[in-house]
Protein backbone atom coordinates (compact mmCIF):
# COMPACT_ATOMS: atom_id res chain seq x y z
CA UNK A 1 0.00 0.00 0.00
CA UNK A 2 1.06 3.36 -0.78
CA UNK A 3 1.04 6.16 2.10
CA UNK A 4 -2.60 7.54 2.06
CA UNK A 5 -4.50 9.06 3.75
CA UNK A 6 -8.12 6.93 5.61
CA UNK A 7 -10.47 8.47 3.62
CA UNK A 8 -8.05 7.62 0.48
CA UNK A 9 -8.04 3.71 1.36
CA UNK A 10 -11.78 3.79 2.19
CA UNK A 11 -12.25 5.22 -1.22
CA UNK A 12 -10.24 2.88 -3.20
CA UNK A 13 -12.01 -0.03 -1.03
CA UNK A 14 -14.90 1.62 -2.24
CA UNK A 15 -14.02 1.48 -6.21
CA UNK A 16 -12.68 -1.70 -5.31
CA UNK A 17 -16.41 -3.11 -4.42
CA UNK A 18 -17.89 -1.19 -7.29
CA UNK A 19 -15.72 -3.28 -9.94
CA UNK A 20 -15.84 -6.27 -7.89
CA UNK A 21 -19.65 -5.97 -8.18
CA UNK A 22 -19.56 -5.07 -11.79
CA UNK A 23 -17.66 -8.42 -12.40
CA UNK A 24 -19.97 -10.31 -10.53
CA UNK A 25 -22.81 -8.70 -12.65
CA UNK A 26 -21.10 -9.61 -16.02
CA UNK A 27 -20.24 -13.29 -14.46
CA UNK A 28 -23.49 -13.65 -13.81
CA UNK A 29 -25.08 -12.30 -18.04
CA UNK A 30 -22.17 -14.87 -19.26
CA UNK A 31 -23.38 -17.83 -17.21
CA UNK A 32 -26.74 -16.99 -18.56
CA UNK A 33 -25.72 -16.71 -21.76
CA UNK A 34 -24.28 -20.09 -21.41
CA UNK A 35 -27.16 -21.79 -19.95
CA UNK A 36 -29.46 -20.20 -23.23
CA UNK A 37 -26.92 -20.74 -25.65
CA UNK A 38 -24.59 -23.72 -25.03
CA UNK A 39 -21.60 -21.90 -25.90
CA UNK A 40 -19.02 -22.73 -23.79
CA UNK A 41 -16.97 -19.45 -24.98
CA UNK A 42 -19.71 -17.82 -22.71
CA UNK A 43 -18.70 -20.16 -19.61
CA UNK A 44 -14.87 -19.04 -19.96
CA UNK A 45 -15.62 -15.82 -19.99
CA UNK A 46 -18.04 -16.22 -16.65
CA UNK A 47 -14.93 -18.06 -15.07
CA UNK A 48 -12.84 -14.59 -16.07
CA UNK A 49 -15.01 -12.49 -14.46
CA UNK A 50 -15.31 -14.35 -10.92
CA UNK A 51 -11.57 -14.17 -11.00
CA UNK A 52 -11.82 -10.62 -11.61
CA UNK A 53 -14.04 -10.29 -9.06
CA UNK A 54 -12.19 -12.56 -6.62
CA UNK A 55 -9.20 -10.13 -7.44
CA UNK A 56 -11.32 -7.03 -6.58
CA UNK A 57 -12.57 -8.15 -3.43
CA UNK A 58 -8.96 -9.13 -2.21
CA UNK A 59 -7.52 -5.42 -3.30
CA UNK A 60 -11.03 -4.06 -1.74
CA UNK A 61 -10.27 -5.91 1.91
CA UNK A 62 -6.47 -4.63 1.60
CA UNK A 63 -8.29 -1.44 1.29
CA UNK A 64 -9.88 -1.16 4.33
CA UNK A 65 -8.13 -2.61 6.44
CA UNK A 66 -5.17 -0.20 5.53
CA UNK A 67 -7.52 2.62 5.87
CA UNK A 68 -8.28 1.07 9.28
CA UNK A 69 -5.46 0.56 10.45
CA UNK A 70 -4.26 4.25 9.11
CA UNK A 71 -7.09 5.51 11.08
CA UNK A 72 -6.14 4.08 13.99
CA UNK A 73 -2.73 5.23 14.12
CA UNK A 74 -2.78 7.76 11.85
CA UNK A 75 1.11 7.91 10.86
CA UNK A 76 0.74 7.78 7.12
CA UNK A 77 2.91 4.82 6.76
Amino acid sequence: MSDKSTAGNMLDAAKAKVNEAADRAREAGHNVAHAVTGDTKHKAEALEDRAKAEVHNREANAEYSEGKREAKDGDGH
